[in-house]
């Protein structure tokens, strides 16, 4: 499988390069972008700064000049928190998509669009302070709306961004769970 991973509000951080590896490891190709061009946060403060400075459309920009170079082949979109905005964003806009990997967070549905049957697999903490219950019970049925196949897992008392290690919100119990359900889920693929 082929794979497109954006980072989080961080940038491109260990954790990220860490979740590449891992994933290669299993015999997928994994693309990595830096969106935040060699920019990194050490609190979420910092990053969403940094998020700040370079402006949205231009990230978002950024993302899909990243995507383009691959997207002809059928890609799976994956994102940690920010990231997973713009592997969202790209997804639903990718006709050829394979799926879509939400690892910490969610974007807004919006009006339109038809994702016949896209795999769509999102993991989070529960509760999670950027994902409240009502936005993502409003997601989840806007997915369903749009014809995606959703599965959502939750896991009680990890902190947002728990599969970074390097960060206080980690929760390793947590964060192994996932990353085997994620390895099935591209299995399935």
């Amino acid at each position: 499988m082929e794979i497109m991973l954006f980072h989080s509000m961080y940038g491109l951080r260990p954790a990220v390069h860490a979740a590449a590896e891992r994933l290669r490891a299993a015999g997928h190709q994994v693309h990595v972008p830096d969106l935040y061009e060699g920019q990194t946060a050490g609190t979420a403060e910092e990053g969403l700064a940094i998020r700040d400075r370079i402006g949205w459309d231009e990230l978002v920009r950024r993302a899909v000049r990243a995507a383009a170079l691959h997207s002809e082949r059928g890609l799976v979109y994956a994102g940690l928190s920010l990231g997973a905005a713009f592997a969202q964003i790209l997804a639903t806009g990718d006709e050829k998509a394979r799926g879509l990997l939400l690892l910490h967070g969610t974007y807004d549905v919006g009006e339109g669009p038809s994702l016949d049957g896209l795999p769509v697999r999102l993991h989070l903490a529960d509760p999670d302070v950027y994902e409240p219950d009502d936005w993502l019970n409003s997601w989840y049925l806007a997915m369903e709306r749009a014809g995606a196949d959703v599965e959502v897992h939750r896991y009680r008392g990890a902190g947002h961004l728990y599969t970074d290690p390097d960060l206080p919100d980690h929760d390793e119990e947590a964060a192994e769970a996932t990353w085997a359900a994620v390895l099935a889920y591209l299995e399935e693929l």
